[in-house]
């Protein structure tokens, strides 16, 4: 769906313009590339696979390949050929991940974890919970060195 009906869904009134604008600004701090985003897209085959590609010690990888393809390219992650796309880019081995997308291998494990952001009360991603803080959305190296700088030598 567009990203004015995802809103209007939720019954705020937006600018989505304003929104990329801002999206764009922030991602920039931080290096990374962002595109003319008009669609939000379903990333749950996304994020099973993401999670198989972790079992395999190329999540970060896999991860990457999926903002690129979701965020800068604006594809639909959802669709298993742009998937497969990201596997293979990720250096991952296209044969078991078609069928860990097919079978949905790792369904049961995004329903744990989805499960534990309810729990929790996660509402936006990336969320860092560190001791009593919590961190929602993009932050700064050093908004995030600070959060674990004041909890330096303490027991978790």
């Amino acid at each position: 769906m567009t990203l004015e009906e995802l809103f209007k869904r939720k019954g705020a009134i937006v600018n989505v313009d304003e929104i990329v604008t801002n999206l764009k600004a922030t991602a920039s701090k931080f290096g990374l590339a962002f595109g003319d985003r008009k669609m939000t897209y379903n990333s749950r085959l996304a994020q099973e696979t993401g999670l198989w590609a972790a079992t395999k010690n190329r999540g970060h990888q896999f991860h990457m390949e999926a903002f690129r393809a979701y965020f800068v390219e604006g594809k639909n992650i959802s669709e298993k050929d742009v998937l497969l796309n990201m596997v293979e880019r990720s250096g991952l081995d296209l044969t078991e991940g078609q069928h860990v997308i097919e079978a949905r291998t790792f369904s049961d494990a995004v329903d744990a974890e989805w499960a534990l952001s309810r729990a929790k009360g996660v509402t936006a991603v990336p969320t860092f919970f560190i001791e009593l803080d919590r961190l929602v959305g993009a932050q700064s190296y050093e908004t995030l060195k600070s959060i674990v700088e004041k909890y330096a030598g303490k027991a978790f």
